[in-house]
C-alpha cells in the first residue's frame, strides 16, 4: 500500500532527476556556446537548478524519503547525445539555444504534470509552483531567443 509520502516522495525524486538533468544541460551548454553573454546566463541558470535541487531534496527529507541526487538515464543519454551531436557537427549558438529550449520543455512539462497532481500536500504543491514560476520564465526566454536566431 502506497502513502501520501510515498507517493511525494516519488513525485519529488523525479522532479530531482529531471531538474538535476537540467543543471547538467546548462553547464553543458555554457561550455559549448562561443557568447559570453549566453555562457553567463547558462552558467547562472544552471546553478538556481541546483538551488532547485536542494530544496526538492530537502522536502524529500521532511517526508522521510531519502532523496535522489543523480541524473536520469534518459538525460545522461542525451547528454552524451548532445556531446556527439556538437563533436561531429559543431557547436553553433543557434544548436545550443535549440537543446536548451528541448530541455525547457521537459522540464516545464514535468513540472506542470506535478502540480496537477491533486494527491501532492499543499506545502509540496506550494513549492513546486513557486519553482514552475522561474522554469517557466526560463522556457519563455529561451524560447524567444531560439524565435529570435531563426
Amino acid at each position: 500500500m502506497h502513502t501520501t509520502s510515498d507517493h511525494t516522495v516519488s513525485v519529488l525524486n523525479s522532479l530531482i532527476e529531471t531538474t538535476l538533468d537540467s543543471a547538467s544541460g546548462y553547464r553543458d551548454a555554457a561550455d559549448a556556446t562561443g557568447s559570453s553573454q549566453f555562457r553567463e546566463m547558462f552558467s547562472t541558470r544552471s546553478q538556481r537548478r541546483m538551488e532547485l535541487v536542494r530544496q526538492l531534496q530537502q522536502e524529500v527529507r521532511t517526508f522521510g524519503g531519502t532523496p535522489e541526487d543523480d541524473q536520469s538515464i534518459l538525460g545522461k543519454a542525451h547528454n552524451k547525445f548532445a556531446e556527439l551531436k556538437g563533436a561531429v557537427t559543431g557547436n553553433d549558438d543557434k544548436s545550443v539555444i535549440n537543446e536548451v529550449e528541448r530541455g525547457e520543455d521537459v522540464i516545464k512539462a514535468k513540472f506542470e504534470k506535478a502540480l496537477r497532481d491533486d494527491d501532492l500536500p499543499t506545502a509540496v504543491r506550494d513549492l513546486l509552483n513557486q519553482a514552475y514560476g522561474s522554469i517557466r520564465a526560463d522556457h519563455d526566454e529561451v524560447s524567444r531567443l531560439k524565435h529570435q536566431m531563426n
